[in-house]
């Protein structure tokens, strides 16, 4: 289980004008391609950082509230399998401290996650009514 910061970034492109980036990357990544924008940090899941250091399947579409908030959402059920299955392989009595914290840490995330499924929900259903 291993949680990891991810960013956009300011890049120069092929035309040599300075945009953001549309995919968020590691700050290793980002070192030799431009300036992370902090304030853009997020927490993803190891699983969900490809061998380049850029995050999977997150190509710029979360400029819509819903994809945004289906993103965290995934994000955050994976993190919480992440800690279930590192806790699974933990032995009960000599680990029982990790495991519990583990645990823990997953039903928050999953808890954070029906929050963010709520949300989502509402926002779709406002979307439905204003047509």
């Amino acid at each position: 289980m291993t949680d990891v910061y991810v960013y956009y970034f300011l890049h120069k492109g092929s035309t040599g004008v300075e945009g953001v980036s549309k995919r968020r990357a590691t700050l290793e990544t980002i070192k030799g391609l431009g300036e992370a924008l902090m304030e853009s940090q997020i927490v993803v899941d190891q699983t969900e950082v490809d061998d380049d250091g850029f995050v999977r399947g997150h190509n710029g579409n979360e400029s819509h509230p819903t994809d945004m908030l289906w993103s965290q959402i995934i994000s955050l059920e994976r993190r919480a399998n992440s800690r279930d299955k590192e806790a699974i392989l933990l032995h009960e009595a000599s680990d029982a401290k990790a495991k519990y914290l583990l645990t823990l840490e997953s039903r928050e995330l999953r808890k954070q996650a029906n929050a963010l499924r709520g949300q989502r929900l509402d926002s779709l259903m406002e979307a439905v009514a204003a047509g």
